[in-house]
Formats: C-alpha cells, structure tokens, sequence
C-alpha cells in the first residue's frame, strides 16, 4: 500500500524553489523529536499519527511537500492525504537527502 501517491520531489528541487523565493506549503510528519534535530525553514510540523485529525490545518487546493527521515512515512501521508482530496508530493529521500539549509 506504501507508495501509492502520484508526485514527488527531489531535495535539489525543493531547494531552487526556496532559493527562488517561492512561497511553499511543507509538512513535516517526523515525530518531536525528530523535528527538534532540525526542519526545512518554514516547514509545519505535522507528526505522520496526527494526520487524520489535523489535516485540516491544509489547503487542498495548495500543493503541500510532505517530508519524513526517508521517504516511507511521508509516502503514507502522501497517500491518506491525496485519497482525501489533497494535492501532495513527496520529497524524496527525506531529510536523510535534505541538501538545503535546516531551522531548529
């Protein structure tokens, strides 16, 4: 079932769009601590457990980046978000690829 999400996203791409000024929509589905250890600047943290209940906070409308450690989690956000409505993209490799700078 993992996996099933239509779009994703490359570090090196989320990183041109920043550096270009564009305004984007980033969740972070880390646990706490996680998030603590640092974040994409102006990211929302959002933990993966939380979804269903917050998901809401979202526009539907907007495309939101998903970011987990790898990838997986951010993947099944991807694909609960997206059943819902959502128009999400996963960054792939999660902030184990992350090439752009981090906010604690």
């Amino acid at each position: 079932m993992a996996g099933q999400f239509t779009k994703s996203i490359t570090s090196e791409e989320v990183v041109a769009r920043l550096e270009q000024g564009k305004p984007l929509s980033i969740i972070d589905v880390r646990e706490p601590d996680e998030w603590n250890s640092g974040h994409i600047p102006g990211a929302k943290h959002l933990p993966l457990g939380q979804i269903s209940a917050r998901h809401s906070e979202l526009d539907p409308k907007r495309e939101t980046i998903v970011v987990c450690r790898s990838g997986n989690r951010s993947g099944l956000a991807c694909e609960l978000l997206e059943a819902m409505g959502y128009d999400v993209v996963n960054l792939t490799g999660g902030m184990l690829g992350w090439k752009g700078r981090l906010e604690f």
